[in-house]
Parts: C-alpha cells; sequence; structure tokens
C-alpha cells in the first residue's frame, strides 16, 4: 500500500475496500458494482491480506450460492421447491394486482412472476414499485389446493444499501486529509487510478457525482463513446437509475394516470437518461413540456392535483463531430434531437460537462487501491441533500450582477455540490473556493453561450465574480472559447461581450495552456501548391521520410479519403494505419472532417484482435474529427494498395504504408519511435497521379 492508502485504512477501518477486488469476485455475473462491494464491505473491508482472501472466499460463495443466473433460472426454483425456501440475490419489482387486491413481486433474473408480497414490505420499501430493487430475499415455495394461488411466496427481504452510518465520523477524519489526497480518495471510491487525471480531469469525473448529494440538480454530459458517461449512474448508488433513451415515458418517469401511480422521479435520488442524443430520435412532446416544468419548479401535475418530487436529473449522450466542427456550423447541442434543443429546456439545465474533455477510459486507468465502499459514500452523499453551502460563496466573493436569478441559482447548486464532495466540513481555503467557484462558472456558461446561439433573443451574460477583499473583477471563460474563437464567436455581440476583465493566475494543466497560447493552425497550407504527378524512389537505410512528406499535401482538402491495403493486420501494421490518420489530422483544418475508410483483408489467424485494435482506432479518430471506418475484402483479392482522395489524387505504394525498417515500439524515449523522420526506410517506391475516374 501506498502511503495514501495506508491513511486511508487508518482512518476509515471496516469502511473501504480495495477496488480491483470487485473484478475477482464478480466473474461472470451481471450484478451492479455496488452488489458486489455490500459484499465486500461486509467481509473484506481490512488491509489483512488473510482476512481479504478469507472474504473473497466467503463473497464468492454467497454469490455461488445465492446470486440467481438466468440460465440457471430453472435449477434454482427446482432448489427453491425441494428445499421449500431458499435466500437469493436478485432485482425484484412489485406491482398492485388490483383485481386480487395483492402485491406481486417480479424476481428479473430468477424470471418468477406473482410472487405473493405482504403490505408491511411494500410501506417499508416502496421503491419496489419502481423499475426494481437489488435485494437479499427470502423466497419460499407452498404449494396450494387452490391453483389459482401462487405458491411463491416473499417472506422477507433486504435490500443491498447501507442501514445507518457515523456523520460525524466521516468529518472528522475528513480533516486529517489534504484536499489533494481527499479527492484521490474520492476518485478511487469511484473505482479510478487518481494517477492517471489531471486536476482538471478528476474534477469532470466528481461532478458527476453531484445529482446524488444536490437535489433537482440538472447535468447534462455531451462527448465521444467510451469514456464512462452512464457508468456512474448504472454502477454507483443504489438511489441512482439509468434509463436508456427508448425507455423514457410520461406514465414510467412522472405519473401513470390510469392508475394513479408515481414514476422515478418521486422515489429516486437521480434519475440519468443514457443514449440521450441522436438527431433522428422520436420524441414525445408532452414529455419535453413535462420536463420543462418540472426542471424549473420541482413539480408535476396528476390530474388536478400538483405534485413535487426531489430527483435530480441527469442528460448523457454520444457526439458524432468533434467541437471546432460543432461550433463552426451549429452549437454544441448540435446532436440533440430537435424537441430538446429547445432553449426553454436548455435553460433549465445548470451545468454540461464537456465529454471532449474527459479521457476514454482505458484499463489501466482502474484503481487497485483503496476506496470507500461506494454505497457507504452514496449514503454520505444523499445524507448532504439536506445540506446547503451556496452561501459559502460569499465569504470571498460575489457574482456579477450581469447574472440572471436562473444563471446564479445553476452556478451556486454546481458550487454547492462540489463543496460537500470535497469540503464536506463547509470549510475551504479562498484559493479553493475561487477554484470551484470557477469551474461552476464555466459549466453554466458553456450552456449559456450555446442557448445564444440558437435563440438570439436570449441576452448576452457577463459569467464572472468580484473579490471582496481587492475589489478585482474576474472573468471566467470556457476552454473552446480560448481554443476556437474565430468559430466561438459567430455572433459578434457575443465576441464584443466576451473581453476578459482580468482572468485570475491558476494552474493550468500544460497541455490546456499550450492549447489556449498556441491555437492549431493548418500546417499544411504553404505546402500544397505546385503538386504534379510524379514518381519518387527511395533507398533502404534513406531516412528524413514520414507520412507528413509523402502524403499530407495531397490530403489538404480532402472530404473522402479511401485507403487499400491488404496488410493492416498485426499491431505495427495498425499502428501505421493510426501514424497516417495522425497526418490526415495535421493537414486538415480543426472544424472540418474527414471520412477516411480502410479496405483490408482479416488476418487468417487473429482476426478477432485484428477487428479490436480496428474498432479502438476508430473510436480514437472522433476526437480529431476524423470518422475512419474500415472492411473487409472477404474475397481476398485485393493486392495494390494505394490512397485515393475525393480531391483526384492517387497515390500508389508498393509497399503500403509499411515503410519503415523495425525499430522499438515500446521504447517512449526513443525519437525513431515519436518521430517518423529518424527512422531508416525499406526500398520503396512512390506514384503520385491524378485519379481520371
Amino acid at each position: 500500500m501506498n502511503d495514501l492508502d495506508k491513511k486511508i485504512n487508518e482512518c476509515f477501518a471496516g469502511l473501504v475496500v480495495r477496488k480491483d477486488l470487485v473484478k475477482e469476485v464478480k466473474g461472470n455475473a451481471i450484478v451492479p458494482t455496488f452488489v458486489l462491494e455490500y459484499l465486500l464491505g461486509q467481509y473484506c473491508a481490512s488491509d489483512d491480506e488473510d482476512t481479504i482472501h478469507s472474504g473473497i472466499e466467503t463473497v464468492k460463495g454467497i454469490l455461488a450460492k445465492h446470486y440467481v443466473h438466468r440460465n440457471e433460472s430453472n435449477l434454482t426454483r427446482s432448489l427453491i421447491k425441494e428445499k421449500g425456501h431458499h435466500k437469493v440475490i436478485d432485482k425484484i419489482q412489485v406491482t398492485l394486482n388490483d383485481k386480487k387486491d395483492v402485491y406481486e413481486a417480479e424476481f428479473s433474473n430468477l424470471g418468477l412472476k406473482e410472487v405473493l408480497v405482504d403490505s408491511d414490505t411494500i410501506t417499508a420499501h416502496p421503491k419496489l414499485l419502481v423499475n426494481g430493487v437489488w435485494c437479499i430475499a427470502d423466497l419460499e415455495y407452498e404449494p396450494s389446493e387452490d391453483k389459482k394461488v401462487s405458491p411463491w411466496i416473499l417472506d422477507a427481504l433486504k435490500p443491498i444499501q447501507l442501514s445507518s452510518f457515523d456523520m460525524d465520523l466521516y468529518l472528522e477524519q475528513r480533516k486529517k486529509f489534504s484536499s489533494e489526497e481527499w479527492m484521490d480518495l474520492i476518485l478511487q471510491s469511484i473505482g479510478f487510478n487518481p494517477e492517471h487525471f489531471s486536476k482538471r480531469g478528476k474534477l469532470f469525473q466528481l461532478l458527476r457525482l453531484i445529482p446524488f448529494c444536490e437535489r433537482n440538480y440538472n447535468l447534462i454530459e455531451l462527448g465521444p463513446k467510451g469514456t464512462g458517461k452512464s457508468h456512474i449512474y448504472s454502477e454507483f448508488s443504489p438511489h441512482g437509475m439509468l434509463l436508456s433513451g427508448g425507455e423514457v415515458t410520461v406514465a414510467k418517469l412522472f405519473v401513470n394516470n390510469s392508475n394513479g401511480r408515481i414514476g422515478l422521479v418521486g422515489y429516486w435520488d437521480a434519475v440519468a437518461f443514457d443514449e440521450f442524443a441522436g438527431k433522428s430520435k422520436r420524441v414525445d412532446k408532452a414529455l419535453v413540456d413535462i420536463l420543462k416544468g418540472y426542471m424549473a419548479n420541482k413539480t408535476f401535475s396528476r390530474g388536478i392535483e400538483t405534485l413535487g418530487a426531489e430527483a435530480s436529473l441527469a442528460f448523457v449522450g454520444n457526439t458524432q463531430h468533434n467541437v471546432p466542427y460543432m461550433l463552426k456550423h451549429t452549437d454544441l447541442f448540435d446532436e440533440l434531437p430537435d424537441k430538446y434543443r429547445d432553449s426553454a429546456f436548455l435553460d433549465r439545465l445548470y451545468y454540461y460537462i464537456p465529454g471532449w474533455e474527459v479521457e476514454i477510459i482505458r484499463g489501466e486507468m482502474f484503481s487497485n487501491g483503496y476506496g470507500f465502499v461506494v454505497d457507504y459514500l452514496a449514503e454520505v452523499l444523499r445524507s448532504f441533500r439536506d445540506v446547503d453551502f451556496s452561501d459559502r460563496i460569499n465569504k470571498y466573493f460575489t457574482l456579477s450582477s450581469d447574472i440572471s436569478t436562473r444563471d446564479r441559482d445553476a452556478v451556486r447548486k454546481t458550487f454547492s455540490g462540489l463543496m460537500k464532495i470535497l469540503y464536506p466540513t463547509g470549510e475551504a481555503t479562498k484559493e479553493e473556493t475561487e477554484e470551484i467557484l470557477r469551474f461552476a462558472l464555466e459549466g453554466r456558461k458553456r450552456v449559456k453561450d450555446q442557448m445564444i446561439r440558437i435563440d438570439h433573443t436570449f441576452p448576452i451574460v457577463h459569467f464572472g465574480y468580484k473579490d471582496n477583499s481587492s475589489g478585482k473583477d474576474f472573468s471566467v471563460t470556457t476552454l473552446e472559447e480560448r481554443e476556437y474563437p474565430r468559430h466561438y464567436y459567430q455572433n459578434v455581440e457575443l465576441e464584443d461581450q466576451a473581453v476578459p476583465i482580468e482572468v485570475p493566475q491558476v494552474e493550468t494543466e500544460p497541455a490546456v495552456q499550450k492549447a489556449v497560447e498556441e491555437p492549431v493552425v493548418n500546417v499544411s497550407e504553404p505546402k500544397v501548391k505546385g503538386l504534379k504527378e510524379h514518381q519518387e524512389v527511395y533507398e533502404e537505410g534513406q531516412k528524413g521520410v514520414s507520412y507528413d512528406v509523402l502524403f499530407g499535401p495531397y490530403l489538404v482538402g480532402a472530404a473522402e479519403i479511401l485507403v487499400t491495403d491488404p496488410y493492416i493486420r498485426a499491431y505495427f501494421q495498425i499502428r501505421n494505419m493510426m501514424e497516417f490518420l495522425e497526418t490526415v489530422a495535421r493537414f486538415k483544418a480543426p472544424e472540418d472532417e474527414v471520412h477516411v475508410k480502410l479496405l483490408t483483408c482479416p488476418d487468417e489467424f487473429n482476426s478477432a484482435q485484428q477487428q479490436d485494435n480496428l474498432d479502438k482506432l476508430s473510436d480514437a479518430m472522433q476526437a480529431a474529427g476524423i470518422d475512419f471506418s474500415w472492411e473487409y475484402d472477404v474475397k481476398g483479392t485485393i493486392h495494390a494498395r494505394h490512397i485515393i482522395t475525393d480531391t483526384g489524387w492517387k497515390i500508389d505504394i508498393d509497399r503500403g504504408l509499411d515503410i519503415f525498417q523495425k525499430f522499438d515500439m515500446n521504447d517512449g524515449l526513443s525519437i525513431t519511435n515519436r518521430m517518423q523522420e529518424y527512422r531508416q526506410c525499406k526500398r520503396f517506391e512512390v506514384t503520385y497521379m491524378k485519379d481520371k475516374r
């Protein structure tokens, strides 16, 4: 254990667990993380290796004996029938059968319906009536002479969640951690290794927790695939519910008018809409209208009755285009269905997490250190829903008078949520307060600036604050505003209003600082003049050759590129393809998109790995504005290797992209690994011609 892990175990003994144990016990069980960590918290909450090993075996035994696998449901039902009763771990949902005047449970994996449940159980656990709850349940089988009576009876159940905790202990122990240590502890608690995240990256991960600790908080996150947008809502807390885009209805979310039953917002702390983006999706306008009312007023109607609810809403979805493309052609809400691109709906969003800044999740990013049992942290956050830290801003700063009431509420709720997560005692230094205040302002500014692009009737808002002690005013800008000012300020009025007053000296990640100081420039522009048809021959061992030199000028302005090469199979060949795509990225304008298609042949020995690597490459290139796709020539008839662009160039390469001699790809400190110009070439020929087709 490192020093932080030792400190975590000393301060929160019995409340933390080693995060890599989840994978060890999960096996093939399709069960949420909070269910597994609930069990691990009972038996493995220790730093003693013998206790951990024994606990793992115990948990594995419990899962093997009581967790219901779908493909073994008949065997489990037979076991219950023969024994008369048995304990199972399953997701249970209850409905009221008004014809029989009884409550009936449905067991998800067990495949059982019409299991009798007594009214006291429903009174104690009302969430059973809405979308189901993971439980440890005692199930009995009592056959009756009356064949109409179900033999299945739910004798008792225990929802898988913590029953109580000591808040005073939590707050007292927090004082023993520095701000950085505490942030890393929370990040490890949700399963990530803090060493792989920048300070800004950590804050984006923690922002996803705000719906669990703030009532009626409305959050949106749009970005590339694979960044873990929905993970926190499906796996982290027993108080959160994740819905796929097609499952959302008025009846399910708010109220079913046919039976008067309250929907999800009445029972869950956080309801997340997965796959929220998609221009072609059909959206119920009535749902959008009710959502707008609920997000603004925290109420909805059931007939003539008005009801209130506290559920926070999170909307997560994938983007298809990169940031400069969206800013040039539309806006950062480009992927939403038209009915959600309604300024009244968007104005009710408190924060826009820029998913393009969130790292795509890789295997090494998961933590093997110690963190809170997620169920414990979930209960802590839930308890903080009764607390408001928004007034802590006033100690050091005053928000700009330009900020409207709705903008002010959004900023304050985000600030309050981050305070609860990072500084639960309510005490933060002036520098710490300013850091999260700027973060809160940035997320709301991203929403408001895009709304102005959609609806010009909205007034310009200056997002800033005043230092109470010095009297200085400070402005807040978004990162994309600084990176792509040419496209961000398409509205001239917005550009005029967006001149910063004074920006405080805050810590900036090196990559971000470089992007701000040195905007991306199309490096290929001076090289495209005088291109002509010709042939080049490169000798064995020659250096100074790169894809930028060979192909870059001929790719300028291309929107469609076809690469034909039967030998993009092994890892080093797929890396060659990646470096070619990097050249495409360097020679295109940041706001443009280029579609690159690869035609290749399957690897007869390891096609699964080949497909996996090509798919990863496709996902990775989205951030660069490159739509990379590939397909196999199943007939195996292609032999020539060439590149064809929609600007009329055809480049024949007798060796394809495999022009370099072997070098050590694993040595990250080798210049041959980093720069093609320093690699030795194989002998090859390349011919440039205008495609006459």
